[in-house]
């Protein structure tokens, strides 16, 4: 017999909880401390599941009958109940940080999580900014292609077309991000493929001539700025990492006994770990830096904080003072002048001086049988012939050749 308003006021607790049964698995469930709040069992695919609808008399057995007729048109779909209120209260959750800004700062946070480099955060970051004044405070299920559009295009409009298109895929994951959590039904950044425009490829440049090499070596060892920046253009030239890499170099990275640098998985490009040889010449010029540096983290730290590492434009904003325009080197070229010479020397294998790069082989099957060789032995080799080597275009400005095991 279904309940009515009258017995359920004048429900009385007792020693052990009882039910007072309505209708279709629905109840009254009385606790001995007074508490009453109504329950509906079901069954769904076999299985046994209780349904809540709150407490008495906050919610009205008029109330409760309405949840209960909505729980029985759900089983009648074929959708378990219990199942689909934790759904919507997921997407409720979710919903109340819907705009696109709010979105983007919880996919940098996973990224965080998720151990990615801080360099890459922060560029996330900075390419985000961009975005924030047209889209950020938007609801991200209301963002069309144009809104998105206008942004990318204003980006444009500053001759900076690569930083557009890195816009565009940033933003298409903070959409993708959106779609999976229920705040958003569609990626608008796929409407805008072909759009942008196409940025032409930039070669980073480079002084691969023997005695241009050597000119650049003396005019670095002439740097009259702040000391660490000379040191750290110097190791660079040595160990030829990306710049990234070298400005972001901890001192408890570094094993000086064993003349080896060993650069964590989260720093690297291609994240995974990557130990660099250390000739004499690298290994002098570490320890020359010691006393300036060696009581905080980095090596070459922010000559206004040394809590943070040396600014990503010191190395470039050092070799413009110098004298040399951005076509004739940067920091990143030192790489290719490294490269180019050491092939050219024909003493070594094309598989250690691409180790010695940190570059992942573009053959996934040959990647997956060569994935472990280090070539270290060969790479320790190369690695101190090739400072000898910069040491006689520093004091010759001509080329001496030099072979294999001549190490001096």
């Amino acid at each position: 017999m279904p309940l009515t308003d009258i017995a359920v006021r004048k429900a009385r607790p007792r020693d052990k909880p009882f039910k007072l049964s309505d209708a279709d698995g629905m109840y009254l469930l009385v606790k001995p401390d007074g508490g009453r709040c109504w329950r509906m069992d079901y069954r769904f695919v076999g299985k046994r599941g209780t349904l809540s609808f709150g407490i008495y008399p906050e919610v009205t057995l008029a109330a409760a009958r309405e949840k209960r007729e909505i729980a029985r048109k759900q089983l009648t779909a074929g959708i378990d109940p219990g199942h689909q209120r934790k759904l919507d209260k997921l997407t409720a959750a979710t919903r109340t940080g819907n705009t696109f800004r709010a979105v983007a700062e919880e996919l940098v946070e996973k990224m965080t999580r998720e151990g990615r480099a801080p360099v890459t955060l922060d560029k996330k970051r900075w390419l985000l900014e961009f975005a924030y004044p047209y889209i950020g405070n938007r609801p991200i299920a209301e963002i069309t292609a144009v809104e998105l559009l206008a942004a990318l295009r204003s980006v444009e409009a500053r001759g900076r077309y690569e930083t557009a298109r890195r816009l565009r895929s940033t933003c298409g994951m903070v959409f993708r991000l959106a779609i999976v959590t229920g705040r958003a039904e569609r990626d608008p950044t796929q409407d805008l493929r072909g759009a942008l425009i196409a940025p032409r490829p930039k070669h980073r440049a480079a002084i691969v001539e023997p005695k241009a090499i050597g000119a650049l070596i003396r005019a670095i060892g002439g740097y009259e700025g702040h000391a660490t920046t000379r040191a750290a253009l110097q190791v660079l030239m040595l160990v030829f990492v990306r710049p990234g890499e070298l400005r972001q170099a901890e001192w408890g990275e570094f094993d000086l006994d064993a003349a080896q640098w060993t650069i964590p998985g989260a720093k690297m490009k291609m994240r995974r770990p990557h130990r660099v040889p250390l000739s004499r010449q690298a290994l002098a010029i570490i320890r020359d830096l010691n006393p300036l540096t060696g009581k905080g983290r980095y090596l070459f730290p922010s000559v206004r904080s040394y809590a943070r590492p040396m600014s990503e434009n010191t190395l470039n904003a050092a070799l413009r003072r110098l004298g040399y325009g951005t076509d004739e080197v940067t920091a990143h070229g030192f790489r290719s002048m490294a490269a180019t010479r050491l092939n050219e020397m024909n003493q070594w294998s094309s598989d250690a001086i691409e180790r010695q790069l940190a570059h992942q082989d573009t053959n996934s099957v040959r990647r997956a049988y060569t994935h472990a060789a280090e070539f270290w032995t060969e790479r320790v080799a190369m690695m101190q012939t090739w400072a000898d080597y910069l040491d006689g275009l520093r004091l010759r400005g001509q080329v001496v050749p030099l072979r294999v095991g001549q190490l001096g």
